[in-house]
């Protein structure tokens, strides 16, 4: 069973991530031999990293903050993982940034992929995350889905047929990027069994 994670990267009150959220856990649910879950930031309360030790030290002692704990848990369960991310200002939000530093080594070795949206679709906010998971020695996979910032306009409307019209106009991309971080899941998972 490969256990995939679908991380909501925004907190924000009348988020958009929801929709994008589950449309792609959608595509993972169908797929034979994979387990899908949500894990939304807004569950974890992350404090702001403020460790004096960092999370890539050696004999690290556990964390102090509960929240932490259970997030780090989250993450080290999870064969690969789909962030779902709006882009503010050329960047990912804090918050997911945030939720990426509190975490090493549970990250390491496993393919990410990326759900965006913005106005380029969030191109600028996953070119950081491809370098970010890098640093963190993850395995960001080329196929990503990009969704038009008109998405974001139609939902702060109540415009569900325009969304659900919009994520439906990317089901090709979401089997691309899904079929590419299954293989790379599966490659990178028999590495670190057998290491």
């Amino acid at each position: 069973m490969t256990n995939v994670s679908v991380i909501i990267g925004s907190t924000r009150e009348h988020r958009f991530s929801d929709a994008p959220a589950r449309w792609i856990k959608a595509h993972l649910d169908r797929r034979e031999g994979v387990s899908a879950r949500l894990l939304d930031l807004r569950d974890f309360g992350l404090p702001f990293f403020d460790s004096a030790m960092l999370p890539g030290i050696p004999g690290r002692p556990p964390y102090d903050h509960e929240a932490v704990r259970r997030w780090t848990e989250a993450i080290g369960t999870s064969d690969a993982f789909i962030v779902a991310t709006p882009e503010y200002n050329f960047a990912p939000p804090a918050v997911l940034k945030n939720a990426l530093d509190w975490v090493y080594a549970e990250w390491q070795r496993k393919p990410i992929g990326f759900v965006s949206w913005g106005s380029v679709g969030g191109a600028r906010a996953v070119q950081q995350l491809r370098e970010i998971s890098i640093e963190l020695q993850m395995a960001p996979i080329r196929h990503a889905v990009h969704l038009p910032v008109d998405a974001v306009f139609a939902h702060f409307q109540g415009n569900t047929e325009q969304i659900a019209a919009t994520l439906k106009a990317k089901d090709e991309h979401a089997t691309a990027m899904v079929d590419d971080l299954l293989w790379w899941s599966t490659a990178l998972k028999t590495a670190r069994l057998a290491a």
